[in-house]
């Protein structure tokens, strides 16, 4: 009740603002002025009161975006001065990516330490994860090298550019040597490393981590793997207490952008908006795909089992909360419990379809918005940069956002372009989560049939089974 009492007031003021605003805007009638935006903030008003009514931070999100956009538009000068909000935002995204980064690989690689008791499986696993999200990365580059869905209008860059030390500083940047990339990725001091903010090296200092972690006796590993455990915990709270500043920090980067460049950023937005989904589906149809029909997999019955666990992956944006019912779904199809016990989890950490081909267009395209031409190896090294960084954190919404910010931060990029990618990131998240959760359901079918151990007949056990076998149970009680 008190939903609908909100919502069809705002959204009728919001119809009848854009009404008197596109009858302005062609002269089909003649009004003041002042009449179409005072109609548009009183319908703004009526959508921050109903936001402010939902518990939902997307919502809130997409209300402080259409905020900033109308700020920008009509108070160009004072809503140039929002930026510090999204600086704030920016600074705390950026004490968040260190200690993520190093919690999340050194659980999800030192915490499987079992890999070598699992042999066979756990090598085919990850043989075919790195293998997929490669596939994954590169269908990424493709789409957004194809779209340039991030190439700024040249007077819209110049006027992005107008004071950006950021980008000047890349324009002279020397140029550097194989030799000093490869030193580059190898950190000489840790701390210094997180001071500076380079992620690369974090993760590099992060895998030998653990591998060593993982080679010491468990009296020594599990107090160690245990404290990392706690630390990745604490950090993703950690980061949905930042998000929690996201709709200031998002309404101040709209109004700047809107203030200082116009609407044009916006549209570059929605174009990488249709980008990703046209290559999300792509990849189902080249890649997943193929390699169902290869595996010999029952299409029909795998689709109508991971249909619901997608779903629920989708609306909710997070992996984590798909994962009891699609760990269920895919032993109902024939795959073998300590099968799908295995590769699931280890998928979430280091099988994530979606999230590695929607970084690989995002960063592309914080870098054409910023209008800087990355040559094909700078960005297979910025990439694959993320692809690392992104391991571990899919059970986390807008996690992925936080590591690609704090990435093309260490790589010199502007964050300006990352904000408009943070108006649209809850309809990306939905889909790239989907992506997540269909690719790990096929790879757990996938190394069951590698594995011989794929059941083509299996029946699930009716539920009239089920309920007798748990009164049985019970009776022995």
């Amino acid at each position: 009740m008190k939903l609908s009492r909100f919502a069809v007031p705002a959204l009728a003021l919001l119809l009848l603002a854009a009404l008197l605003t596109a009858l302005a805007h062609y002269g089909v009638v003649a009004l003041p002025p002042l009449l179409p935006m005072a109609a548009r903030w009183v319908a703004l008003l009526a959508l921050v009161v109903w936001a402010s009514q939902r518990r939902s931070l997307t919502f809130w999100i997409v209300t402080s975006m259409l905020v900033g956009a109308e700020a920008g538009a009509d108070f160009p000068q004072a809503a140039q001065n929002l930026k510090v909000l999204s600086d704030v935002f920016l600074r705390l995204v950026k004490t968040i990516i260190a200690p993520l980064v190093f919690a999340t690989l050194v659980v999800g690689i030192a915490g499987h330490a079992d890999l070598k008791k699992v042999g066979r499986m756990g090598v085919k696993a990850l043989v075919y994860f790195e293998v997929v999200t490669t596939f994954a990365l590169f269908i990424g580059l493709a789409a957004i090298n194809l779209t340039r869905a991030g190439k700024l209008d040249p007077a819209v860059l110049a006027a992005a550019q107008a004071g950006n030390n950021a980008s000047d500083a890349i324009a002279t940047a020397p140029k550097q040597s194989a030799a000093d990339i490869i030193l580059h990725i190898f950190p000489d001091n840790i701390a210094k490393s997180v001071a500076e903010g380079q992620v690369l090296q974090v993760v590099v200092f992060a895998i030998i981590f653990a591998i060593g972690l993982a080679m010491v006796p468990e009296k020594h590993r599990r107090p160690m793997l245990q404290w990392s455990e706690s630390l990745s915990e604490v950090m993703f709270k950690f980061t949905n207490v930042v998000m929690f500043f996201a709709p200031l920090g998002v309404g101040g980067a709209i109004a700047y952008t809107v203030g200082k460049m116009g609407f044009a950023p916006l549209l570059n937005a929605l174009q990488l908006l249709l980008t990703l989904y046209g290559a999300l589906i792509a990849f189902v149809l080249i890649v997943l795909l193929p390699v169902a029909l290869i595996a010999r997999l029952p299409l029909k019955r795998f689709l109508q089992a991971v249909a619901e666990p997608v779903s629920i992956a989708f609306a909710t944006t997070s992996s984590e909360a798909a994962l009891p019912r699609a760990m269920e779904a895919m032993e109902s199809i024939g795959v073998p419990r300590r099968v799908v016990a295995f590769v699931m989890p280890t998928g979430y950490s280091f099988n994530l379809d979606g999230t590695t081909l929607y970084l690989s267009l995002a960063s592309i395209f914080v870098a054409q918005a910023a209008g800087i031409e990355l040559s094909v190896g700078q960005q297979l090294v910025m990439v694959f940069t993320l692809m690392l960084t992104s391991k571990g954190v899919a059970g986390v919404p807008r996690a992925s956002l936080v590591i690609l910010l704090a990435t093309v931060s260490s790589f010199g990029l502007p964050p300006w372009p990352v904000f408009i990618i943070l108006g649209i990131d809850a309809l990306m998240d939905m889909a790239r989560t989907a992506v997540n959760v269909l690719g790990n359901c096929l790879a757990s079918a996938v190394i069951a049939r590698w594995e011989g151990e794929f059941i083509d007949d299996y029946q699930a056990p009716a539920v009239t089974e089920l309920f007798e076998e748990t009164q049985s149970v019970g009776s022995l009680h």
